[in-house]
């Protein structure tokens, strides 16, 4: 009977990555067929103990632009799929993958995180100068981007706490009173 070799797996959009971990492995059979069914054997060792996987994946794959390359300690498997979309499962089958397959987190991307080619992500503006668009921003931005320093700005907001703070004699001025803001008698003392 055949063992299962490590087998970890990544996917992008249009392509599958599949790594088998089997260190000196001899006699490598590797079969990939359109419908997306995947068969792998080989050897290791002295006692040249055999090895197997056979997997269904997803969806189907462009065997003549996938490539593979045995290496000393694992062999590579870069499946192209016959259509670029993100596939929502490795395997056609249903459930809990087998436990000798994992996630290659190494050459895991996101599907948000991919690198595409989208419409607006590297486009040639020109000359246009964004910095004429009133797009918000207000003092959440990098002042430091506009050229504009914040620090020696001379904004309303600090006139506006000095006109609301008590002066030193703790004596209200009338503007601060509670008496005016409240509905009291306009200049009534607290």
């Amino acid at each position: 009977m055949s063992r299962h070799p490590s087998v970890k797996w990544a996917q992008r959009s249009d392509k599958l990555f599949i790594t088998i971990h089997l260190p000196d492995a001899q006699d490598v059979k590797l079969k990939l067929e359109p419908e997306g069914k995947f068969f792998f054997s080989a050897t290791s060792g002295a006692e040249k103990i055999p090895y197997e996987v056979d997997l269904d994946l997803y969806d189907k794959v462009d065997v003549n632009e996938s490539k593979a390359n045995i290496g000393l300690r694992n062999i590579c498997y870069l499946v192209k799929k016959a259509e670029n979309k993100w596939w929502s499962r490795f395997l056609k089958q249903q459930g809990r993958p087998p436990i000798f397959l994992k996630v290659d987190w190494d050459k895991w991307v996101d599907e948000d995180e991919e690198p595409e080619n989208k419409p607006g992500t590297d486009m040639d503006y020109g000359d246009f100068d964004f910095s004429k668009l009133n797009m918000g921003g207000g003092e959440g931005f990098d002042a430091g981007a506009t050229g504009r320093d914040y620090e020696d700005d001379d904004s309303d907001t600090e006139e506006e706490d000095m006109e609301q703070a008590p002066p030193p004699g703790g004596e209200h001025d009338t503007k601060a009173s509670l008496g005016g803001e409240s509905g009291g008698e306009p200049g009534a003392k607290v």
